[in-house]
């Protein structure tokens, strides 16, 4: 039996996954992982590329050992990864400093750089489609100021999936579709742009190749090969950031299409075929793992988080009855949410705000308009408006692409996590007014990473016979217009409150969710 072989290195774990040539899961392996804080410096989440590395070697062993096929039947390996996240390397290609995505500890650059010029930021946005809330640069003016040596020391960087690939092959390169979320790409071009670098008076001394996701950088060397138990000479092929991977693993490889991924952060991804940006700086845009496409993205902060939260704070009874019944909990909570009707009895839950990536923040954490009444407000009331909340942010935020593209989507395509609650997938059909398609497999990264993997070596032709070969589709949810008309009347309400809140967050009375470093 032939394989291929995709790492999926996201915030909180690293996971390897074998796939057959057919698509088909044969094994899984994972390890949680952590971002340890410097406790010098409020915010700062490291990334511990020595810990972690070792990490990576137990899940490909384990995951060998699981699927019981031996390592030269691997026709490849790839790996995708959290956006922003990134290690530097010194002139010997050892790895000096790393950090994950949800480092937050250059606050203070972020403003220093913004007073250099009084449009930089825009500048930036305009030529890279990133602003600094998430960006390499603030970061490395941060090494500038409170770590010169390891400053000084920097050679070159790379993303963390291509930490990984370089592990395992030597070869130290990027992808565009990861790499463009330094910002220090020029958008258009789809490579590195130094002067942006250079504004904000930070010193690059190397840049690493760029390859196109699908390219076959080298192979498995010797040293790696006897620290994992891969084969000697297996292919190593380019991959690519998380959501770009998890929309090719989804099938969304077309000029429109749109993909909506929901995890920890839900991504609102529509491809388009040409780089631009938006006027106001509201929405990224990122490369698409594809060539010559791109994908304007919004953002939507924490739904899988704030359900986790309800889940493990208010859920112990559903838990422990998911438990003895050998089911989900969520499965168990939408059993008991699904009657309650469009608009959970008035609450108004408030996370995260639609995007505005050039001064973005959310307001603070609450549920509003709660009733007195247990009968019609209790758990299953609430785990409902957690579930119409997300899909309210979705709308929020596809509204703001319809303002580019002038179109909004007939249907969407959903995958990760959230995908998996048949209750939260007729929502987001409700809620948007389309229909919703859900693929078989929904941590949809590593599937696309595996596709790209078997593209580059030629297992598939293109990547539209690897799509069509790899990815199963599972439930289609058609809307219901109806209930569609209530949640328009539920959704513009939900703005005018959340306005609201956002005031009180933004004049101290009360604290924000999360507020981007140097959002005003």
């Amino acid at each position: 039996m032939s394989a291929l072989l995709a790492y999926d290195a996201g915030t909180g774990s690293i996971r390897a996954i074998l796939f057959d040539l057919q698509g088909n899961e044969l094994a899984i392996a994972q390890r949680e992982w952590v971002h340890p804080p410097n406790l010098s410096y409020l915010g700062s989440m490291d990334f511990d590329y020595e810990k972690n590395w070792e990490l990576v070697k137990e899940c490909t062993r384990e995951v060998l050992q699981k699927s019981k096929i031996g390592p030269t039947t691997i026709k490849a390996i790839s790996a995708t990864s959290m956006r922003e996240g990134f290690v530097l390397y010194d002139k010997d290609g050892k790895e000096i400093w790393g950090c994950a995505n949800v480092d937050a500890r250059a606050s203070n650059e972020v403003v220093a750089l913004k007073q250099i010029e009084e449009n930089m930021e825009r500048t930036i946005y305009t030529v890279s489609g990133q602003t600094l809330a998430l960006a390499a640069l603030p970061r490395l003016l941060w090494l500038q100021i409170h770590e010169p040596t390891i400053y000084r020391n920097m050679h070159s960087f790379s993303m963390i999936n291509d930490w990984i690939l370089y592990k395992l092959s030597g070869v130290l390169q990027v992808d565009p579709s990861n790499g463009c979320t330094t910002g220090i790409f020029h958008l258009a071009d789809r490579k590195w742009e130094s002067s942006l670098s250079t504004m904000c008076t930070i010193h690059l001394p190397h840049t690493p190749t760029v390859n196109e996701a699908g390219t076959i950088i080298g192979s498995i060397t010797k040293e790696s090969a006897k620290e994992t138990g891969l084969a000697i000479n297996t292919p190593v092929v380019t991959g690519g950031g998380d959501a770009q991977m998890a929309s090719i693993g989804s099938a969304v490889i077309k000029d429109g299409e749109t993909f909506i991924c929901g995890g920890s952060f839900w991504q609102q991804e529509v491809n388009i075929t040409e780089a631009y940006t938006d006027p106001d700086a509201r929405i990224r845009v990122n490369c698409h793992a594809i060539p010559n496409m791109w994908q304007y993205e919004t953002i939507a902060f924490f739904p899988g988080l704030v359900m986790r939260w309800f889940r493990d704070t208010f859920c112990e009874e559903e838990k422990k009855k998911a438990l003895a019944l050998d089911m989900d909990p969520y499965e168990l909570l939408e059993e008991q949410a699904k009657d309650v009707p469009p608009g959970s009895n008035g609450i108004i839950p408030i996370f995260s705000n639609t995007m505005n990536f050039i001064s973005w923040r959310h307001a603070a954490p609450s549920f509003l308009n709660l009733s007195l009444d247990s009968t019609i407000c209790g758990k299953k009331e609430i785990f409902r408006a957690i579930e119409e909340n997300a899909c309210f942010v979705t709308l929020g935020n596809l509204k703001l692409i319809e303002q580019l593209t002038g179109s909004f989507p007939q249907e969407v395509i959903f995958a990760g996590g959230a995908s998996k609650g048949k209750l939260w997938c007729q929502i987001l059909a409700d809620v948007l007014g389309v229909r919703v398609k859900v693929p078989v497999v929904k941590e949809a990264a590593a599937l696309g990473t595996a596709l790209m993997a078997g593209v580059g070596v030629g297992v598939f032709k293109t990547i539209e016979d690897a799509v069509q070969t790899f990815v199963k589709w599972d439930t289609t949810y058609e809307p219901n217009m109806d209930v569609h008309k209530q949640y328009s009347s539920l959704y513009e309400n939900w703005r005018t409150v959340y306005a609201t809140q956002l005031t009180l967050a933004d004049n101290g009375y009360t604290s924000h969710m999360w507020k981007a470093p140097g959002s005003i």
